[in-house]
Order: C-alpha cells, then structure tokens, then sequence
C-alpha cells in the first residue's frame, strides 16, 4: 500500500511516498554527428563552445566538426542532458540556472536567435510542434522538459512508449494544453473551479449565459495565453461577437462563469521524480490587458487565505503526473474563496521574482526536478519583492529606447535586479524583460517601483524604509524618548519618530498600529506617559514586538504607567524597561533586530566589549588615583 505524509509550513509544502519511489533514469549524453545524416550543423561563434543545429533534407557535411570531446563523460551535478522544447524567455533563464550546476541544456525551437539560443550548449533549430523533428531532439537528451505547453503530446506519448523520459509527463501535458479538459479533470478531483461549460453553437451559448448569467467569460481550450483566446460578452447580444473574435466555434470553445474575484493569486508548485512536492509562498498577480504586469511576493491577504491557496494548488499538482515546476492560478471571492483558474506544466511569469527572493529560484527548482535531484527551499529569504515586466511600449527601435530608458533607472534603485531577454524585435505589449526589486516591505518596493516607472528621482525615505517606530501621545515624552533614538543611530538602524496619542488621536493610531508591519516596520517602541494606554492599545492592534517605555509623570514617580504596562491581559504582550530608560529599550530593538541580522549582532557584540572595557578603565584609574581624586577629577 502507498502511504502518504503530508507537512506544511510558511512557504513550504512537502509530500512523501512510502514505501516505493519511482527511479530516475539517468542517461549521459554522447553526440555522433555521422548518426544524424537528416541534420546539418553550423557552429556559432560564443564564449562558449556551443552548436546550433538546422533540421534538413541534406546530408551533413562529413568535415562537420563538434566543439567539443564528444566521447568524455559530462561532469556536473547531474550527467543527465535536459532537452528543453522552446527556447524563449523561459528556457533562457532554465539555461542560466543550469550554468551554475554545470547541466547541459539542449533546446529545440523554430527561431535561430532564441533567448536561449545564446545560453544553451546546444540550440537544435527546428519546431517543437513537428513529430519528426521532436523525435530526432529526443534522441539527443536524457530528459525531454518544456518551457511551452503548445507541443505535440501524440508525439509524446509515443516517445514515452519508447522509453524517452518526458517532466512532466505527457498525460499531464495532454490535459493542460485543452483547458477545457482541465476543467474537467481538476472538477473529478474537487478543486475549486469556475462553474464551465462546453460551446458547440450559438443556441447553447445562449442557454449557458442565461445559466451563469453575464458578463460570461468564452475561452478557446488550445493556444491560449497572455489574454489571447479569452473574450467576454457582457450581454446575450455580445455572444456572436465574443464567438467571433475567438474564431467561431470551428476553435473549440467552452464558458465559464463570471468568478467576481478581488485579487488573483498564484502558487509555484515543484514535484520531484520521488513524488515530493513543495510549494512556494503565495504572491499577487496583477495584469493589464490580460498580460501579467506585476507580482507581488508574499500575497498581501491572510494566513487562511494563504493556507487555501497552496492547498488548492498542491491538490491540483498532486493530481497530475510528471515531475518539474508547476504554476497555478487562482481566483480570491470577496467571500474568501479560492477557485482555480489555470495551471501551466512549467515554470511561468509568476515565479520569476524567485530568481532574487527565495532561496532556490523556479528555475533550478525545475532542472532539480527533472534530472531527480533533491528540491531546495522555495522560502523567501527577503521579506518582500516586487516583479515587473518590461512590456514593449512601442514598435522597433523607439521601444528598444524607452525600454533601456526604464532599465537604467532602475539601476539606481537599492535590491532592483533587470532581466532582458535579447529578443531581436520589439512589438508592443511584448515581453522584453523584467525588473525584480527586493526589500523590507512591499509598501517600500512600490514607492521604488513608482520610482523606475514614473522617472521620479529616488528620496531618502523610499531608498530607506524605517525598521522602529518610535512612538509617544505627546511632545512632554520627547525628552525622554529621544534616548531611544540616540541609540538606534549609533547602530545605523533606521528609523521614525512619531506623535501618536491613544486618546487625542485614537484614529492615527490605529492606522498607524494597524499599517506599521506593512511600511516594514519591525519593532515599535512606545512611550506611556500619565494613562499609559499607548504601549498596550497598539500591541492590541499590531503583530509586531511592542516595547513600552514608562514616562515619569508629575505624580505617582512613573511606577503607575510601569504596572500599566506590565498587567496587560493575556495574549496582548507588551515588554517593558525601567521608568524613564528608552535608552534599554532602544537596546533591546536592536538586540530584537539582530537575531535576523548578523550585522547588527556583531555590532552588538562590540558595544558590549566596549561597555566592558570602559568599566575596567574606570576600575584601573579607580586603583590607581584613589577614591577622593577620582571624585575630584570626574566633577
């Protein structure tokens, strides 16, 4: 019997199958050009050695010359040689991936100059939708993987039947690339779907919109992507136009229910050939004009939410075959549902933030993946990151100007990293490239998107967002509290200091408390004056560490705000320091800081050496001057 263990974790789903795991079959890869008459070859000129090869009715030339020993074994984290059927943007950033494990990527499309024609070891020119020309790529890879769902799955199977290794496999390929079967195999194993229906005529168009009502959506269940091959009809009027722009029903078109989502969500999924899956943490999509524009990483929506929607995706991935990245694209109701829109067999526009953000990128993930090799971490290793992509604004050369215009402001932008694709035509809404900005808060990142975007110049509060909030109800705790901010500038930890009272001003208050995590605050520190109510209502109100400073007031010495703060109900904490010592709590927001940061650890280290060593001075001078010229010479 197969048994299953299931954990989950912040951005980290992983499932195990007991007892059997299915073995990977590992090839090495040997290239004999005299058995491929049907090919000839052209050897272009790189910084590596590297072969395109010309699908062809010619015999090779028999002084064909390969660039390399092609009977000495290929050494690397993996022997396998991966064939990647197309080579766009995608396969591009499969074949720098894969540079850094030293894995051997062959790719296969029609395009002489490719993005990954000029990254890949070898580029076989050629289309990944030709049966002849796939099983002839076939032959010279060790696993055959996909950066487009668009190909011959008869071709496929076939070559599965002859023992080729195809991530994923082709049954999982077959029911994606028609989206209507995918509706209906996701629909047998219960994920949240649309309500869908197929179209045959315009008759039972009619019946379907008077069912789900309008606006309806019409889709074509092959060769749809990027807004192409969706349209909808906002009334029964509206239907034969919707049909016509898609094609006529000759195209093969379905319907589905309006989903009334608030926000879109997607979820990386990474399958090994072991079965284990893990999951990346959730982000927001965001498109223009059907085209995916920008995504945000982590999704700004609840825990629960997030939970749903990486359970939804792992279920939908868990229902198909094959190993290799998954994308899965959700819908959230207002209601809080999650409902599935599509999934794509491969890595995709949603993961490309990963690259910076997470410690394995989607695309090592996928070549981990095919070749069997263990799956890393998909968690963040930066609290937040933004993805833009660089969309063709206008035709030829102007377009190429406004693109490099955009990318070289975003040089200027602290954690921004560009990607270009080198595609040799610029169209409009084209993808050119994306930017990827990685920071404290996604409230900084898109102050610093805005920034490349709109040309402004970059101010100091957008490059440095404040990590402690310094906080009291009024101007008379200042004194006091500036002590806090003396020493988060000695330790270089940026900050913000505030007038926020929790009687006079309850409405900034809780915007404030409620909004700080998100601006990228980490820690607050809070001054509680003659009521003391301050430190306590914003740790009701904030997930962040709240550290309250006891104000000494005209009576009662401050001990009333101190026991204030330390008889807080349980579940609402709130630390606290000694009446009037916001310098301690300025320490301890960095002693907080610093488990995360091995800088400013370190820095604390140092000030505590240094503590030492002035008490020791003191003690030293003490010994040796005696106890009355001590006192003399320190007043």
């Amino acid at each position: 019997m197969l048994h299953t263990v299931r954990t989950v974790s912040l951005g980290h789903t992983s499932t195990s199958f007991f007892p059997f795991k299915p073995s990977h079959p590992s090839s090495s890869f040997a290239f004999h050009m005299e058995q491929t008459p049907i090919l000839s070859f052209k050897i272009k000129q790189s910084n590596q050695p590297r072969i395109t090869c010309q699908a062809s009715s010619q015999k090779h030339e028999a002084n064909a010359v390969s660039p390399r020993n092609e009977e000495s074994a290929v050494h690397g984290l993996s022997e396998t040689i991966v064939g990647v059927l197309g080579g766009g943007q995608l396969g591009r950033m499969l074949c720098q991936a894969a540079s850094k494990m030293a894995i051997k990527i062959v790719v296969l499309d029609p395009q002489e100059n490719c993005p990954a024609s000029s990254l890949s070891y070898q580029h076989m020119v050629g289309s990944f939708d030709d049966s002849a020309t796939v099983e002839e790529f076939a032959k010279r890879c060790g696993v055959l993987t996909f950066e487009i769902e668009h190909v011959n799955v008869a071709t496929l199977e076939k070559l599965e039947k002859q023992g080729v290794v195809c991530q994923p496999k082709a049954s999982a390929i077959r029911i994606i690339q028609d989206k209507y079967l995918q509706k209906v195999h996701f629909s047998k194993h219960g994920i949240p779907l649309p309500e869908f229906m197929r179209l045959d005529d315009l008759e039972g168009a009619k019946k379907t919109g008077e069912l789900f009502g309008y606006p309806l959506m019409i889709k074509s269940r092959r060769l749809a992507y990027d807004g192409r091959g969706n349209a909808v009809a906002k009334s029964e009027e509206e239907l034969a136009s919707a049909v016509d722009a898609l094609g006529g029903f000759d195209r093969d078109l379905y319907a589905e229910k309006w989903a009334p989502f608030v926000k879109e969500l997607a979820v990386i999924v990474a399958r090994g050939i072991d079965n284990t899956i893990s999951c990346y943490p959730v982000v927001e999509t965001i498109h223009r004009d059907n085209i995916c524009h920008i995504v945000k990483a982590p999704a700004d929506v609840k825990w629960k939410i997030r939970e749903r929607a990486t359970e939804v995706a792992f279920n939908a991935v868990n229902s198909l075959e094959g190993a290799g990245v998954f994308a899965v694209e959700l819908f959230l109701t207002g209601d809080g549902q999650i409902l599935l829109n599509e999934v794509a067999p491969r890595p995709h526009n949603s993961g490309h933030h990963t690259i910076e953000s997470c410690y394995t990128s989607q695309y090592e993930q996928h070549l981990r993946a095919v070749v069997g090799l263990p799956l890393g971490n998909p968690s963040m290793k930066t609290p937040a990151a933004i993805m833009y992509n660089i969309l063709g604004e206008e035709e030829g050369e102007l377009g190429f100007q406004l693109a490099h215009q955009l990318m070289t402001r975003a040089l200027t932008i602290p954690g921004a990293s560009i990607h270009w694709y080198d595609k040799p035509e610029m169209r409009k809404q084209r993808k050119m490239g994306h930017i990827t900005v990685v920071g404290p808060s996604l409230s900084n990142l898109e102050g610093n998107l805005a920034t490349i975007i709109q040309g402004e110049k970059l101010d100091d509060k957008t490059a440095v967002a404040p990590r402690v909030g310094i906080i009291m109800g009024s101007d008379s705790d200042l004194p006091v509290m500036k002590e806090a901010a003396k020493i988060l500038e000695m330790f270089g930890v940026p900050h913000e200091v505030r007038i926020v009272s929790a009687h006079r001003t309850p409405d900034l208050m809780f915007h404030y408390a409620s909004s700080a995590h998100q601006r990228g605050i980490q820690v607050i520190i809070a001054g509680a004056g003659g009521a003391a109510h301050l430190p306590g209502m914003v740790a009701a109100m904030t997930p962040l560490p709240v550290v309250g400073v006891p104000v000494r007031g005209s009576t009662l010495d401050g001990v009333d705000s101190l026991l204030s703060i330390v008889q807080m109900p349980r579940g609402v904490p709130v630390a606290t320091v000694a009446v009037n010592n916001a310098t301690n709590a300025g320490l301890l927001a960095v002693r907080i800081l610093s488990v995360a940061d091995e800088n400013l650890m370190s820095r604390m280290i140092q000030y505590q050496e240094d503590q030492k060593e002035s008490v020791l001075r003191k003690g030293e001078k003490l010994e040796k001057i005696g106890w009355e010229s001590y006192l003399n010479h320190s007043n």
